[in-house]
């Protein structure tokens, strides 16, 4: 497999973890604050097991840089379709118009 794929795909799976524990807690206003940040942080542990290898990966192909940029768009390819399926948000012109200059920015930053 292509290093920077298998980075892309590291970095989908931690994003999705992170994504949950950021935001999953919205929909249960009810929980205790101190539950929350429980729960939020077991979810988050997976997402470190992800994200750590996926730098050090990226890093032998990628500049820090480079590599920051392409996290940033797929944490926010993530979110939207989260916030689409979990929190009933549907995405608007201004942001796929906001998606597109994301993913301009890692277009030039890689070059």
């Amino acid at each position: 497999m292509n290093p920077i794929v298998a980075v892309a795909l590291l970095l989908v799976g931690s994003n999705a973890f992170m994504t949950v524990a950021w935001y999953g807690h919205l929909k249960h206003r009810d929980a205790a604050w101190w539950s929350v940040i429980l729960v939020s942080w077991l979810i988050a542990l997976p997402e470190y097991a992800l994200q750590v290898p996926a730098n050090r990966l990226g890093y032998s192909h990628l500049t820090g840089t480079q590599l920051k940029i392409l996290q940033e768009a797929i944490s926010v390819m993530v979110f939207v379709v989260f916030a689409y399926f979990y929190l009933g948000e549907v995405p608007t012109v201004r942001t796929a118009a906001a998606f597109v200059l994301i993913v301009t920015a890692v277009a030039l930053v890689r070059g």
